[in-house]
């Protein structure tokens, strides 16, 4: 699988997905782009897209997109790592044009919820 990070996604997140070809929008060259413009240079290049901004469903129309796309609830490095199982489960449950968001698990909730 092609995953691309966003801009604010920590780089030392790559080690959760050691099978998979793993980049960023910085080393792809497209740093400091609008998410729309963004998008449409990386779908159909990359599987799936993980990023920290909890605003992009609310700011684009993702109809017809293929890059599948996992939110997480934040960039702080220490939060993530805890979060480990969940965002490799996410990953492994994303399909083509899917948006799934990864939440810091409320005790006995699941941590990967599906937007539709």
């Amino acid at each position: 699988m092609r995953i691309v990070f966003d801009e604010n996604v920590p780089w030392p997140l790559r080690k959760f997905f050691p099978d998979h070809d793993v980049t960023s929008v910085q080393r792809e060259g497209f740093g400091g782009m609008e998410n729309g413009e963004l998008l449409g240079h990386l779908d159909g290049g990359f599987d799936l897209c993980i990023l920290c901004d909890k605003n992009l469903r609310y700011q684009q129309n993702l109809s017809g997109w293929v890059i599948a796309i996992i939110e997480l609830p934040t960039n702080r490095w220490p939060v993530l790592m805890n979060l480990q199982v969940e965002i490799v489960r996410a990953v492994a449950s994303s399909l083509p044009g899917s948006y799934l968001t990864v939440e810091e698990p409320i005790k006995g909730e699941q941590a990967v919820e599906p937007n539709t």
